[in-house]
Formats: C-alpha cells, sequence, structure tokens
C-alpha cells in the first residue's frame, strides 16, 4: 500500500480564522459568582456580596461619572432578561438590597418577570436590619473619628468607620464586626495612645455623619481603593443614606472674633526676642489655614494637619519674606500651643503636636525652595512680589494682577 504524500497545499479543510478572546465584562463575572448567593442563609453575606460587586463598579467607572453602579446594574439586568435563570434572579436580587435609589425602579421590575417563572432565594423578603445603638469616638485633638453602630436581625453585627480630619473628612477604613464591638474598644488601644473615648450618641447623629463623610469620600479624587472601603460602601450607604444630612453651610470668623482673637495670641509672652509684625503676620496665615481646612474648627491643630500644613500646603500656597520665614517655627509652636490650650486639651497631649512642627520644618524647607511644587496662585504671588508689589496691600495687589493678566493675553494675541 503505498504511503501518503500527504495532501497538496491548499487541498483540505481552510482554517478556521481564530477568535479574538474578549475579556469578561464586570457583568459576567457577577453573574458567573452569583450561583454562589442563590441558597445563602444568612442575608448579611449576601449584602456583602453586592456591595463588593457595586464597589467594584464604583472604583473603576471613569473620573466624571455621576452614577457609577448604573452601568453594571444595567448589563446584568440586560443579561438575565435575556437568558433567564434562578442564579441570574438572585443577582438581581442581591443587588436590589444595597444600590442606590435610582437604580431601583430598573432592578425591581426585573425581579417581578424573573420571579413569575424562578423561585425567589430564601432571602429575598428579609428586612433591611435595623439599628439598635451607635457609639462615636474622638480623639483629643478631633482630628480623627471612629463610628460604631450595632445592629440585630438574623446576624447581629456592627458596622464602623474611622474617618481621619486633618486632611479633610475621608472615610479611610469600613469594616463589619461582632456584635457588641464597640464594649471592646478601649482594649483595643494601645497603651501610651492619645485618649479616644468612646461616648454612645444618638443612632442618627452617628449615621448622618457617616452618610456625610461618604458623601466627602465619593467626592474625592483619586478614589479610595481600600479593600475593605471598596467592599462595604454600598452596604454602608445603604444603612445611612436615608440620614445624609444637607450641606453644612462655612461660617468664617468675623473681622472682630478674628482679631480678638489675634489681640489674645499676641498678647501672650513669647520665650526670647519676636518681631512682633512677622509674628502676627503669620498668625493670621495659621488662623486662615486652621478656618479654610481644619475640618473642626480652627483651633483644632493635631500632628497629622502640622505635617500637612508644613510640608504641603505652606509650600504650595504661601509666600513668606525673609522675617517670616526665619519666624516661622517658633511662631507656629506659640500658635499651636494658644490654640490647643483655648480648646482645653492637656499639656501632655499639646507636646506631640509641638514636636510635630520640628519634624515637619526640614521638609517644609525642602519643599518651599522647590519652585516646581508652588501653585499658580503663589507663581503669580512671587512675581508680584520680585516687581516691587507690596503683597499685603489689596488695592495693589488686584491692580497688579489685572496688568499681570492683561500682559499675558496681549502676548498671547500676539503670537497668534
Amino acid at each position: 500500500m503505498p504511503k501518503s504524500r500527504g495532501r497538496p497545499a491548499g487541498r483540505g479543510r481552510a482554517k478556521r480564522p481564530q477568535r479574538e478572546v474578549r475579556e469578561l465584562r464586570l457583568s459576567d463575572r457577577l453573574l458567573r459568582d452569583a450561583a454562589s448567593i442563590g441558597h445563602e442563609e444568612r442575608v448579611l453575606e449576601v449584602d456583602r456580596w453586592a456591595s463588593g460587586w457595586l464597589g467594584q463598579a464604583w472604583l473603576a467607572a471613569g473620573l466624571g461619572e455621576r452614577a457609577p453602579e448604573h452601568q453594571l446594574c444595567l448589563e446584568v439586568v440586560g443579561r438575565v432578561s435575556g437568558r433567564p435563570s434562578a442564579h441570574g434572579l438572585a443577582a438581581v436580587a442581591a443587588l436590589r438590597r444595597v444600590a442606590p435609589p435610582d437604580e431601583w425602579s430598573l432592578l425591581d421590575g426585573t425581579i417581578e418577570t424573573l420571579s413569575a417563572h424562578h423561585p425567589v432565594p430564601p432571602w429575598f423578603d428579609e428586612p433591611a436590619v435595623e439599628p439598635l445603638r451607635a457609639w462615636r469616638a474622638v480623639d483629643v485633638w478631633d482630628s480623627e473619628h471612629v463610628l460604631f453602630v450595632e445592629y440585630a436581625g438574623p446576624v447581629p453585627h456592627t458596622l464602623m468607620a474611622q474617618i481621619p480630619l486633618a486632611g479633610g473628612v475621608l472615610v479611610e477604613c469600613l469594616a463589619l464586626l461582632d456584635p457588641r464591638a464597640a464594649a471592646s474598644w478601649e482594649e483595643l488601644r494601645e497603651p501610651g495612645e492619645a485618649p479616644m473615648p468612646l461616648v454612645e450618641s444618638p443612632v442618627g447623629e452617628v449615621l448622618a455623619e457617616l452618610a456625610d463623610a461618604l458623601r466627602t469620600t465619593d467626592m474625592t479624587l483619586p478614589r479610595q481603593d481600600d479593600e475593605d472601603f471598596v467592599d462595604l460602601r454600598a452596604l454602608a450607604w445603604a444603612r445611612c443614606r436615608s440620614h445624609l444630612p444637607g450641606w453644612p453651610e462655612h461660617t468664617p470668623s468675623g473681622d472682630a472674633e478674628r482679631d480678638r482673637l489675634l489681640d489674645d495670641f499676641m498678647a501672650r509672652p513669647a520665650d526670647g526676642p519676636v518681631d512682633d509684625s512677622a509674628v502676627r503676620s503669620l498668625a493670621e496665615l495659621f488662623l486662615d489655614y486652621g478656618e479654610g481646612y481644619l475640618v473642626s474648627g480652627p483651633l483644632c491643630w493635631s500632628p497629622g494637619s502640622v505635617g500637612l500644613f508644613l510640608a504641603d500646603w505652606l509650600p504650595r500656597k504661601a509666600v513668606l519674606d525673609a522675617e517670616q520665614r526665619a519666624a516661622l517655627p517658633e511662631a507656629l509652636r506659640r500658635w499651636v500651643r494658644f490654640a490647643l490650650d483655648r480648646r482645653g486639651v492637656p499639656p501632655k497631649w499639646i507636646d506631640p503636636v509641638v514636636q510635630a512642627i520640628d519634624a515637619f520644618v526640614p521638609a517644609f524647607t525642602e519643599a518651599f525652595d522647590d519652585t516646581a511644587a508652588w501653585g499658580p496662585a503663589k507663581q503669580i504671588a512671587v512675581e508680584l512680589a520680585a516687581g516691587g508689589v507690596d503683597l499685603s496691600d489689596r488695592d495693589a495687589v488686584d491692580d497688579a494682577v489685572r496688568a499681570h493678566n492683561a500682559g499675558r493675553l496681549a502676548r498671547y494675541l500676539t503670537e497668534q
């Protein structure tokens, strides 16, 4: 029998073009995982599951997206409507428990359609859990809050939120803890940590603070990507959204109040000879920073806020002359002692804030002289000062800025 010599080129079956492998969308992965919750009996685990997927959608959404979870809900509904199944119904029902209100109509309609042909999950009729008690822990500088909300329900638990304030309100961490976790708060504190007593507070007030902090965190870029926060963000919102307060009104101190505060500060004896004009101008700067950036009030300085002021804000925003730079470290030490003493902070806990000044002065010196780190306003201010403009004369500054802008416009037009 003759041996085969193979098929001539071009004969036989044509090769199939290879299909490009499509990356699974988030909704695809969610639906693949939905079988894990269809028969889940612990409704808290269902809420956590849905919250985790919504959190991934929120984190991956574009920066300008106003409804970051909407696309995920829309894709899931589209998929399960085309191919109805029990696990698809479970996925939509789970999302409905913690999704934003704008998604409820879409999800409810899909649940109604699918439930006509498939049984609803065992946890479907479980109501939202009700809060029992709440606590708030505030550190001695009012620069960090920790919130606890205790829940009963089929699985008793405690929702905890850690919210630092030194650089602006931010929910840094969310966690689901054992019931009565608040009772163990003092035991968990390390010896020597700054006092942070836990105080029982009205549930509505604590949930309102959490909602306000979540709103601010959602607006902060880049988005908070802590894994626990992303996983529990939607769940936390579902628990506190109905308590969301209106936007707080910022009421700056009046001129008379500011002058009285500055006069009281200047009346305090200094440790040595000082340039009173430089110190007072710096104190005005400290007060401006406090009113604009210290969430808890203009006198609520902490080690963290000192670090941000010296290493970040001051180098980017402020223009200081030689006298002010020389006076800055001691003037800030005096101001911090004055501010915290006025708030009633014990001397033992004023010392760490003063020590933070010494720790961050080298970072200030390095950053202050780095022109690449200056903000636009500071760049213009330095240019005006170099041109002989008195930066303390508002009218002179306004005239110079107008001339500066007119000059830039003229240069732009002539270059076109």
